[in-house]
């Protein structure tokens, strides 16, 4: 029973059969356990196999070297070495020695965990003994093949001369697709070679597998003494050899490729034929020779021997497509007009990508005569042929134009794309048209078509840009009273508008209204009503603000602590700046760092600001010059001169006194001043001034 089990793949019946005799408490004796294990493994049932074991033995049978080998062959295919270990131990502790079955199931079993240098220490061992034999090494030279570790597959391959042993066919044909899959082509044909060398006569598959990695490789010459070869041995190229080989035709020369289109007609049905002339076509436009691809086929529309091939859309549009990339449009619109001469028929397919690369050139007049000729023809525009015309209009600028389309896509039951009059609306919002946006979008819902609340925001954002905040702020109100729905963009959008008015209240109340909404505020949200209220010189709301963002899981980022640290400073609140610094979620930048050090010196803490700048110039970042000016003028005003005179220095080395054009100009020029009039400074500022180190604009009044 369990062996019909076994060999009908029946896994259910067989775990059944398994508990039945488990319960029964059946006497089984060495020889049928190691049969039911055997039949057990052969399902993957592994564990059932080893709990039979156990059962068993403690039932009073005791368990052979036959029953041992063929639980260990079991577990070999799971790749569990801990377990073979242990079994492999208790065999020999019940007095059983390994034999050559033992150590097979051992190798195999490193094998399946990929444990080679395990693997190559037990091949190493059955070496010692003599058991080695073509099963040994073919187990470890597919698995390490498998395991993409070619070269030492290729090391064992080597040495099977030395034992006098030769691989079977089937190992043959795995290690040649193994070696072409790990790029090792060259090694693949040498093993090849050796293959026929002992009467295995190849299949087509294993020479598609070699022409494939040579044509990967480009080793043409080498592709075709295959296909010769084939030709030699009788063996017929199927379609997929045949498209192998239409890429391997040398590209430098017209008469290789008609010979072979010739000479594929003799394997291959018409159809096919097409295919394979559509591959070549294919290849030479990926290669970048299209215009060796255009005379291919136009040589193929005017030869009279040309029945073999029938030349299809697909034919053309390879060719089409690959004059358009290159510019060639006129070329690719008379080719296109030239199918008619052999009665091929146009698809929707060619029309399409014609259109698209008329309007991507401007050439617009083309795209309305190919799409009156797509209708006298019968072809039914889809949604990108009309979308591909609209967006020429909308990349310029023309309204009338989108409009008239808009009117053609809403006759075919079709949709605008969003990106295409999103862009018309950004465009003439950024080039202050506002109004004509407006009207735009109107003449949308006139025609039919909803706009997307994108081109919503940018119609807002334009009226914003233009300091136009109450007709934003009407056009905001209109979109939900109409039963749209402003997403958190739409919303940043209007709070940042707000915000730049001074009008931080309504740009509450925005705020407020997302709440209601349901919609959850972004980082950015946070940090434009942080910006607002340090800039107003409300700190308190904008701390708030900062806690709220905690409440609401939102993550503060650099722009958050860089904002809230210089409003705090600028409040004179600069210990609570330092406490903001401290615990920075993310790490500072050039800007964080200057707006705490500036910050600071306002504050009259210039010690502290210094040993910021430090770390900052630890850090790679360069402080502008108006840091190091604020720094000098604000030891100064603790009276501490030795260190304002320091600083200088520093900003002599690092180059970054101000021009002369500079506002903090004048500031260094007072502190110059100044360290000239205090005793403890004034030589070596005479010194600086002497060197040239100090320059004449910072000495000129």
């Amino acid at each position: 029973m369990a062996s019909i089990l076994s060999g009908a793949r029946q896994n259910a019946a067989m775990k059944q059969l398994y508990v039945d005799l488990v319960s029964s408490g059946c006497y089984v004796n060495p020889g049928v356990l190691g049969y039911l294990v055997k039949y057990l493994g052969r399902l993957g049932m592994v564990t059932e196999a080893n709990e039979l074991f156990d059962h068993v033995k403690k039932l009073g049978c005791v368990p052979n070297e036959f029953s041992y080998n063929l639980l260990l062959e079991a577990i070999s295919k799971t790749g569990c070495v801990e377990l073979m270990t242990m079994r492999m131990n208790e065999m020999k502790n019940n007095g059983w020695m390994p034999d050559k079955y033992t150590l097979t199931s051992v190798l195999q079993c490193c094998c399946m965990a990929n444990k080679f240098e395990n693997a190559l220490e037990v091949f190493q061992k059955i070496h010692e003994l003599g058991w080695v034999d073509s099963y040994v090494f073919t187990i470890l030279i597919i698995s390490l093949t498998k395991a993409d570790e070619v070269d030492k597959a290729i090391f064992l391959i080597n040495k099977m001369d030395d034992f006098k042993i030769n691989l079977n066919e089937k190992t043959y044909y795995v290690l040649i697709h193994g070696f072409v899959k790990n790029g090792k082509v060259d090694y693949a044909l040498s093993l090849f070679k050796k293959m026929q060398s002992f009467g295995f006569v190849p299949v087509i598959s294993l020479y598609a597998v070699l022409i494939e990695g040579l044509c990967k490789n480009k080793d043409f010459n080498q592709v075709l003494q295959l296909y010769n070869q084939m030709n030699q041995m009788g063996i017929h190229p199927d379609l997929n050899v045949l498209k192998l080989l239409a890429s391997a035709v040398h590209d430098d020369n017209d008469r290789d490729i008609m010979l072979f289109l010739k000479e594929a007609k003799d394997h291959v049905n018409k159809k096919s034929m097409t295919t394979i002339f559509n591959t070549v076509l294919t290849n030479l436009v990926n290669g970048g020779l299209i215009d060796k691809a255009h005379h291919h086929l136009r040589a193929m529309m005017k030869s009279d021997d040309a029945g073999y091939v029938s030349l299809d859309s697909s034919s053309f549009g390879i060719v089409i497509d690959g004059l358009c990339q290159k510019g060639e449009l006129d070329m690719a619109l008379t080719l296109f007009n030239d199918m008619d001469q052999i009665s091929c028929e146009k698809s929707l397919l060619l029309y399409n990508n014609l259109i698209n690369a008329l309007s991507v050139a401007n050439k617009v007049e083309k795209c309305h005569e190919l799409l009156k000729e797509m209708k006298t023809n019968r072809f039914a525009p889809s949604e990108f042929t009309h979308n591909a015309i609209f967006g020429y209009y909308c990349k310029i600028g023309d309204v009338d134009g989108a409009c008239n389309m808009l009117r053609e896509i809403r006759t075919h039951g079709h949709q605008p794309w969003i990106k295409l009059y999103t862009m018309l609306v950004k465009k003439l919002s950024t080039s202050r048209k506002v109004d004509q946006a407006c009207n735009f979008m109107a003449m949308m819902v006139e025609i039919g078509f909803v706009p997307d609340i994108i081109a919503y925001s940018a119609v807002i954002d334009g009226w914003l840009k233009i300091g136009e905040v109450d007709y934003a702020c009407k056009m905001f109100k209109d979109i939900s009273a109409n039963g749209r729905y402003p997403d958190v963009v739409t919303y940043n959008t209007m709070i940042s508008g707000l915000c730049k008015a001074r009008r931080v209240s309504e740009a509450v109340n925005v705020y407020n209204e997302m709440l209601q909404k349901c919609l959850v505020p972004s980082v950015v949200t946070y940090n434009l009503l942080i910006d607002a209220y340090c800039k107003d010189n409300d700190i308190d709301q904008a701390v708030g603000f900062y806690s709220m963002m905690a409440e609401k899981n939102r993550k503060p980022n650099v722009v958050t602590y860089t904002t809230l640290i210089d409003g705090l400073c600028n409040a004179g609140r600069s210990d609570e700046a330092l406490l903001i610094w401290n615990e920075m979620a993310c790490s500072p930048n050039k800007i964080t760092y200057m707006a705490l050090v500036n910050g600071l010196c306002k504050n009259r803490k210039p010690d502290v600001a210094l040993k910021l700048l430090k770390e900052m110039e630890e850090k790679n970042l360069k402080a502008d010059s108006y840091v190091y000016v604020t720094l000098v003028d604000a030891f100064i005003s603790v009276s501490n001169a030795p260190m304002a005179l320091y600083v200088l220095r520093k900003m002599i080395e690092n180059r970054r006194l101000p021009v002369s054009h500079d506002k903090n100009c004048v500031i260094l020029r007072e502190a110059v001043v100044k360290l000239l009039d205090d005793a403890s400074t004034c030589s070596e500022i005479q010194k600086l001034i002497e060197d040239g180190d100090l320059p004449i604009h910072l000495l000129q009044t």
